[in-house]
């Protein structure tokens, strides 16, 4: 059964901003929430910003899934365009990447958090895995989207969110997703296919020491997986986290501008 389409947000503010950049946000995000620090490459490319189901302006899914997203970017890929991912949307941008070669002309992972692709090879992430999925696994108790937020955060020193109705809405399907630590990613395609590639972390070093211990090593070092098994640049951000495309944006945009030209 065909689906209704996705929400895609189109920034384009220069007449030679032809060049097609699709963007693919993170959980407890949408697409130009993620991305509004990226709104200044649009002079000179076109930005498409796609809400995941569940997210944003996109149609409701019962549950959010990283397949579903590589099929939604699949068909938004169209004859081509560079493709990002951030966090969550590395998975389905990792998936489409792995089955359509021929309509990628650029790929940008951010944060990528594919850890279950890397569980067998580094002991470090295998562990980090045991413990998210203690935390967030389907021995959680049910909780409201507020409780979500505040449990996503205050354990780990981060800043409690506004409870905006669009946040309340992507805590909701954020409850629900299929994980995307356990995403298996065929890697080897990737690197086969000779467009160039970049995977982006964040040093972590000014992180607060329980979410860097709980996550942070794990990312640092999927990212140096990822990265090596599909033959990409990867480049860490200093003074950033998991959102060093917000955190750093003029470092990060200048990244992004390089691979795409």
């Amino acid at each position: 059964m065909r689906r209704e389409p996705v929400r895609v947000t189109v920034w384009q503010d220069g007449t030679a901003a032809t060049d097609r950049v699709l963007l693919v946000h993170g959980t407890l995000s949408w697409g130009t929430d993620c991305f509004r620090e990226q709104r200044p490459l649009a002079t000179e490319f076109r930005l498409e910003l796609m809400d995941r189901r569940g997210f944003g302006a996109s149609p409701d899914i019962e549950h959010s899934d990283y397949e579903v997203d590589a099929e939604d970017i699949a068909e938004l890929l169209g004859g081509g365009a560079h493709l990002v991912g951030h966090s969550y949307g590395a998975a389905g941008a990792l998936l489409a990447a792995a089955q359509l070669p021929g309509s990628i002309r650029s790929l940008a992972l951010i944060e990528p958090s594919v850890l279950h692709t890397a569980e067998d090879d580094v002991p470090q992430i295998a562990a980090a895995l045991k413990r998210i999925r203690a935390a967030f696994g389907e021995q959680l108790e049910p909780m409201s989207p507020e409780e979500y937020l505040c449990y996503s955060t205050d354990d780990y020193g981060l800043p409690r969110p506004e409870f905006t109705p669009e946040l309340l809405r992507a805590a909701a399907s954020a409850m629900a997703e299929r994980p995307a630590w356990d995403a298996m990613i065929p890697l080897a395609p990737i690197r086969a296919a000779d467009y160039p590639k970049l995977v982006v972390n964040g040093s972590w070093e000014t992180a607060a020491p329980d979410y860097r211990a709980f996550i942070g090593e794990a990312l640092l070092a999927c990212g140096a997986f990822v990265a090596e098994r599909i033959g990409a640049r990867r480049v860490l951000v200093p003074g950033a986290v998991h959102a060093p495309h917000q955190e750093q944006p003029e470092v990060v945009n200048g990244l992004l501008a390089e691979l795409w030209a």
